[in-house]
Order: C-alpha cells, then sequence, then structure tokens
C-alpha cells in the first residue's frame, strides 16, 4: 500500500472518496436537453417512422403521392441526401410554407428564399436555367405572392423525371416494400429450402 495515503487522516481519505462518488454521479448525469435538442429528437423520430405497405405502394405509383404524404417526403429527402441534391425538395417545401406566409411578412420571407436557393452561387442553389433564374428575381423584387410559382414547377418536374426514377430502384425504397411480393417471396422460398437442406444434411 501507498505509504503516502497511509499517512493521511481518515477523514481525509474520507472526504476525497466522497468527492470521487460525487464526481462519477455528475458525469453520469445527462444533461438537461433544450428545446431545440427535443425538436430534433422528435423529428427524428418522426422521420423513422415506418410507413405502412399501402402508402409506400401508392409512392409507387406516382410522385405526386410521395410529395403529398409527410412520411414520403421524409424518405424522399433522405434519398435526394444521398445524391447531394437535397436542395431541390427543401425549396420546394420552402416554396409551399412560402404560400401560407402572412401578406405582412412575404416580401422578407421571398427574400430570404431567393438568397438561400434561386440566386446565383446561393448557399443552396437549385438548378435552374438562366430566364427562370431572372424570372424569379424580377418577381421577388416585385413583391408577387406567386413570385417562385415557374421556379417551383421546374423543380418539381425536375425531381419527378430524374430523382424520382431512381428512387423508385433505390434500396431505401425497396427495403420499405412489403417482404412478400415479387422476388422477395421467391428469395424467402430459397431461403426456406435452404434452411430445409441444411438441417437435412446435419440429421
Amino acid at each position: 500500500m501507498c505509504k503516502g495515503l497511509a499517512t493521511l487522516p481518515a477523514t481525509c481519505l474520507k472526504s476525497a472518496k466522497d468527492i470521487k462518488h460525487k464526481l462519477s454521479f455528475l458525469l453520469q448525469k445527462p444533461e438537461p436537453q433544450t428545446a431545440d435538442q427535443k425538436e430534433v429528437k422528435e423529428k427524428t423520430a418522426a422521420s423513422k417512422r415506418v410507413p405502412d405497405p399501402s402508402e409506400v405502394e401508392k409512392w409507387k405509383e406516382s410522385f405526386s403521392h410521395v410529395m403529398s404524404s409527410e412520411t414520403g417526403r421524409t424518405v424522399f429527402t433522405s434519398f435526394l441526401r444521398s445524391e447531394f441534391s437535397q436542395e431541390n425538395v427543401d425549396f420546394w417545401i420552402a416554396c409551399e410554407d412560402f404560400k401560407k406566409t402572412p401578406p405582412s411578412q412575404m416580401a422578407v420571407r421571398a427574400k430570404q428564399i431567393y438568397q438561400q436557393y434561386v440566386e446565383a452561387d446561393a448557399p443552396n442553389e437549385v438548378n435552374l436555367d438562366a430566364a427562370a433564374r431572372e424570372k424569379t428575381r424580377q418577381e421577388v423584387e416585385k413583391g408577387s405572392p406567386s413570385c417562385f410559382d415557374e421556379a417551383q414547377k421546374l423543380i418539381y418536374t425536375l425531381m419527378e423525371k430524374d430523382s424520382y426514377r431512381r428512387f423508385l430502384k433505390s434500396k431505401l425504397l425497396q427495403d420499405l416494400c412489403p417482404k412478400e411480393t415479387g422476388t422477395s417471396r421467391v428469395k424467402k422460398s430459397l431461403d426456406w429450402a435452404e434452411s430445409r437442406q441444411a438441417l437435412a444434411g446435419g440429421a
């Protein structure tokens, strides 16, 4: 035993043990969650909601079903994130929210969306041609409530004709499909046959 510790009075050793115990307790205590952290956790939980097979089947029928479903948009956004093109759906959602903005706040909000997504070299610049970009700029300056309509339609069409087709073939969507359909049923039969063969061989 260390002589230094042995020579210390018992009261000092007890105090040291108390401090150590309190420190370990503090280290284990979870930090209080801020409102922002709570909101992020709630959104994450919502995004993890497993959609019904019937809902997934609807997404496969048309792109409009994906975009009209909150879960569909969440899953599609995850897919776009993997393709580094999330700004397209973010812009579309921002345009939808803009339509609900009170008239007194529309001008300010329109400039924010324009600077975030539309203008050249914007932080989350969407893929618009020069003519559509210029027309949107003019409409924003006029303060038109429909200033993003054309740009929003173009981005919607781009997602529908391009990203949506790849989304339908993606592993992300395949994993959400009912397991008892098509090739998955065949695979399940093969797995069952292999398992039976292995059991027979082991007997």
